[in-house]
């Protein structure tokens, strides 16, 4: 005998390894390496600092006002340097983070924000018509109205939206209230929702072609 018995397990016993060793990669790729671990959190330093806690929360300003392309277009949209002019032209002019605003605007020059949010290219998703279905911007976006730095809130994986699209009631509401990022119901989430479903005659699809395009 050249091997003792013994290593007639070895076959299998390297063949269970191995399985539990490529579950084991699987998981990690899965878990670790997914949009909820890579993006959740993901909080660039952007050119100007611009505090959304302020503007949205303290002041009240409708994302609307900035976000003006929501309720017809498929982006929401990074407004334009016009937009801060609006207000800035007499308010806290002298201010620091301003004076990069106004030089912008006096040049033309755009500001280079860093876009946070941002799908797979092979990915559709259209902003109108999820608002004009009374989905808030707190449901992908999170109290923004309280973060003075921008983070991103949501995986936006495709697992994360078929939640959503699967059982939608308790993330619809009254279209007048999509900017309210304060607002729950009164009483039950689901029951709420269900009654704007069928006003708005929302009919949300699973299918391929309903993201993929």
């Amino acid at each position: 005998m050249v091997f003792p018995k013994w290593t007639n397990k070895i076959p299998a016993i390297a063949a269970v390894s191995a399985f539990i060793i490529l579950n084991a990669l699987i998981f990690v790729f899965w878990y670790w390496f997914s949009p909820k671990h890579l993006n959740v959190g993901y909080m660039p330093e952007q050119p100007v600092h611009y505090s959304h806690k302020l503007h949205a929360g303290t002041m009240g300003i409708d994302c609307r006002y900035c976000h003006f392309n929501v309720e017809r277009g498929s982006f929401a949209g990074v407004p334009p340097t016009e937009v801060c002019m609006n207000c800035h032209t007499t308010v806290k002019t002298s201010s620091p983070e301003i004076v990069k605003v106004r030089e912008a605007f006096a040049t033309g020059t755009p500001i280079k924000w860093v876009r946070i949010h941002k799908l797979p290219e092979f990915a559709y998703f259209n902003h109108s018509a999820h608002v004009n279905k009374g989905v808030s911007c707190v449901e992908c976006h999170g109290r923004i109205d309280q973060m003075d730095v921008v983070r991103e809130f949501a995986p936006l994986s495709m697992s994360w939206c078929l939640d959503c699209h699967r059982a939608p009631a308790s993330h619809i509401r009254d279209r007048k209230l999509i900017t309210n990022l304060a607002w729950h119901p009164d009483g039950d989430a689901v029951e709420n929702g269900l009654k704007f479903m069928e006003k708005y005659h929302v009919n949300t699809r699973t299918d391929c072609n309903t993201c993929h395009r």
